[in-house]
């Protein structure tokens, strides 16, 4: 699954909790914290949503699978290559 990319026009001041020294740093190196927070919050959101996700559709994804051991691939003879 990939990450989720955040809208630029949807949003919103909050507060965080960071630590010092971090903030530090990436402002030496003139890392934009929002981005950055955005990027670490959208990766941590598609770890946890992935698996949670295989989860709910194993059954589904097992019959799929069943399915295309038993018929073969949908459209399988139309391929060229």
């Amino acid at each position: 699954m990939n990450a989720i990319i955040p809208q630029r026009r949807n949003r919103e001041p909050i507060e965080l909790a960071l630590d010092r020294a971090l903030v530090d740093e990436a402002e030496r190196l003139g890392i934009d914290l929002s981005q950055a927070c955005e990027q670490g919050l959208s990766q941590a959101i598609a770890r946890e949503a992935t698996p949670r996700w295989q989860t709910d559709n194993a059954e589904a994804l097992a019959a799929s699978n069943t399915h295309v051991e038993r018929h073969g691939l949908p459209l399988a003879g139309a391929r060229l290559f």
